[in-house]
């Protein structure tokens, strides 16, 4: 490689944003580059959100299914779960294949893939840092490159809260999803998506769970009366829904976590296995160099960006978690294709009211278009 290489539309960041926008872009007849940190392609959602969620939910089922197959003339004996064995199905049997899958779909589409840490310089050019041993294309540390167009697809990671560093048996999303075992006791902050999807998976597997929410609902961005199908279905399960709930502090030893909560002011405890904090995610634009450019951010380090998704410089595009909008896979998929034609002068636009929610909660929810109170609130 030379020092500077010249790039027609390169992507920062290989998940469903960029790794959508990369084969759109391709399928549009731009030449593409994709910059990835990590060893596997997919992002999150693929390594370690959406898919590997949605695979220990399936397990959950079939355990529950199993348990209880009498409405159909069916006995068996109590089941029981080798959770060694559920945790490797999820990573070699489809978090693998999927993340192969999209590395199928890039070298199809004849996209290149360089593994290392994209860092802006200006408004046309990004330096490459090596970040490890190379899975796909080798960029040496230094490597410049002058692009044409930019779409920053970079993601984003857990909040973490006062008193509950990530550490031991304070988990964030990914700990959550890679526990050694099936806790007894599990304590989840915050009811939103992730929250609620893996309190119902766990809760099916085994688990006694607790949420504790810090407003007066879980899943606030759905309608109530969709709301209390599910947590109809909590209470089945055995899962405590605790809402205006403020979680304080957190003490753990070798085998429990204690979380001190507060409700109108009066103090608790609960003691549990683990505790998981998914009260949000923050966007990652504080590492890539942003304040080299003429790229306009907003509140939480979000991304400014008109209906294409363009930013305040003509040539950068931002998509995903980075920008204005929920934190969700689909929505960056749209808005990937939407920059891609951007990007192809094609006359694409972001309609984010159009764009479907879906929790997979238990029952599972989907929707469109606004809520009823929001429907109110513009009335």
């Amino acid at each position: 490689m030379s020092d500077v290489e010249k790039r027609d539309t390169v992507i920062i960041g290989a998940g469903p944003g960029g790794y959508v926008a990369a084969i759109r872009a391709a399928e549009l007849g731009q030449s593409v580059t994709v910059i990835e940190k990590s060893d596997t392609l997919g992002g999150v959602c693929l390594n370690v959100g959406c898919v590997p969620s949605k695979a220990l939910i399936n397990a959950g089922h079939r355990f529950q299914d199993a348990k209880d197959a009498s409405t159909f003339g069916i006995t068996t004996q109590a089941p029981s779960i080798d959770f060694s064995k559920t945790q490797a199905w999820k990573d070699e049997k489809v978090v693998a294949r999927m993340t192969s899958g999209v590395k199928m779909l890039l070298k199809k589409h004849k996209v290149d893939v360089i593994q290392g840490e994209a860092v802006l310089d200006s408004d046309t050019k990004l330096r490459v840092v090596s970040t490890g041993p190379k899975q796909f294309m080798s960029a040496d540390d230094g490597l410049t490159i002058e692009f044409k167009n930019l779409i920053i697809a970079t993601g984003s990671r857990p909040i973490e809260i006062p008193g509950f560093k990530f550490s031991g048996r304070v988990l964030d999303s990914t700990g959550g999803l890679n526990l050694p075992a099936i806790p007894k006791e599990f304590v989840v902050i915050g009811g939103g998506y992730v929250g609620t999807e893996l309190a119902g998976a766990y809760a099916n597997l085994g688990s006694h769970v607790t949420i504790l929410e810090g407003t007066n609902s879980i899943l606030p961005n759905f309608d109530k009366d969709m709301v209390k199908v599910v947590l109809s279905q909590m209470k089945k399960k055995g899962i405590d829904v605790i809402t205006n709930a403020m979680a304080k502090k957190s003490e753990q030893d070798d085998k429990s976590v204690t979380v001190t909560y507060e409700v109108d002011g009066k103090a608790s405890t609960i003691t549990a296995d683990y505790v998981m904090v998914t009260v949000g995610r923050r966007a990652n634009t504080d590492d890539i160099g942003l304040e080299m450019t003429s790229v306009k951010t907003g509140d939480h380090g979000l991304i400014e960006v008109d209906s294409q998704g363009r930013t305040s410089v003509p040539n950068i595009f931002a998509i995903g978690d980075i920008v204005a909008g929920p934190a969700l896979a689909h929505k960056a998929f749209f808005e990937a294709k939407t920059a891609a034609g951007a990007i192809a002068g094609k006359n694409t636009a972001n309609d984010w009211v159009g764009v479907p929610a879906v929790c997979f909660a238990d029952p599972e929810l989907a929707t469109v278009g606004l809520t009823q109170s929001e429907a109110k609130d513009k009335a």
